[in-house]
């Protein structure tokens, strides 16, 4: 089995949109949305739900007022100031270290996992898929993405599927690093500004950290020529493979109102040509 995962160094370079066009031209593969933060893979995909199971992680502390005699050592023992003068933990502020849960001397104090959001396995027009969605105001440590990603070679493994595209979290943090270990190929999809140029930077330098074969495509390269080229630039000085332009191209954003890839919107269109191109140059570097 392979994995090509598709990060971007920051949101909104439209990475979802050319992993959507992906899953309508592969074949034998499973689709994983590791974006947990802000799952947005499902809009286009339309999937139905078979599995549906609770994400549990991390501990937030509840304190027993029957039991509580107010000693005060809880208080003094927190580093985070979570514990109020009434001796009612803050969940927000709680960062679930367990220093009271362990020294409070009348046991007063219960220590459950949190439940932060929920995980899925589902159909789609595409194949079998592998999501998540993320609690409101819930932290991402990663965990989740590697749940997700774990499951989805689960899927794979099941119906004896070959290819596993994953739609990985933005940025170049923890989320990140859990999307990456492990993968045949990374993508990392620029747009030619210059903070797009600097995240990609990033991001490319935490691929190699990991040893990860990494290629670049551009979005919306016609916008910005000159950034588009330096980024193009900075890939081949990184020995990091260019395989494509991507013109802007308002057909993606009509694509996904209608909750279409862009293959199915409108396969003649220079988006849609580009996209292809990749597709092929991409499956041809892993040999798929």
């Amino acid at each position: 089995m392979k994995e090509i995962v598709i990060i971007s160094g920051k949101g909104g370079t439209g990475k979802t949109s050319i992993i959507a066009a992906f899953a309508s031209l592969a074949e034998n593969k499973v689709l994983c949305d590791a974006d947990v933060d802000a799952a947005d893979l499902h809009l286009i995909v339309d999937p139905k739900i078979n599995e549906q199971h609770d994400f549990e992680s991390g501990h937030t502390a509840i304190i027993n007022q029957d039991k509580c005699t107010e000693c005060g050592l809880c208080r003094d023992l927190c580093r985070w100031n979570a514990i109020s003068e009434d001796f009612v933990v803050d969940p927000i502020e709680c960062e679930g270290c367990g220093v009271c849960y362990y020294f409070c001397p009348e046991k007063a104090i219960d220590f459950p996992l949190n439940t932060c959001g929920e995980w899925y396995l589902s159909d789609t027009r595409f194949g079998p898929m592998a999501h998540a969605r993320l609690g409101i105001a819930e932290e991402n440590s990663g965990k989740m993405v590697v749940l997700i990603r774990q499951e989805g070679k689960k899927l794979a493994e099941e119906k004896h599927l070959d290819l596993l595209l994953t739609d990985g979290p933005p940025g170049v943090g923890c989320p990140v690093i859990a999307s990456l270990g492990g993968a045949t190929a990374v993508l990392i999809v620029a747009e030619p500004t210059v903070s797009g140029k600097h995240d990609m930077e990033r991001v490319a330098e935490l691929a190699e950290f990991f040893k990860i074969p990494a290629m670049v495509c551009v979005n919306k390269f016609d916008l910005n020529p000159d950034m588009g080229q330096a980024i193009e630039a900075f890939a081949k000085e990184k020995n990091i493979g260019v395989i494509g332009r991507v013109p802007f191209d308002p057909a993606f954003t009509k694509a996904m109102v209608q909750g279409k890839t862009i293959v199915e919107f409108d396969s003649r269109s220079e988006g849609c040509k580009a996209v292809r191109e990749i597709w092929q140059t991409l499956a041809k570097s892993i040999d798929i």
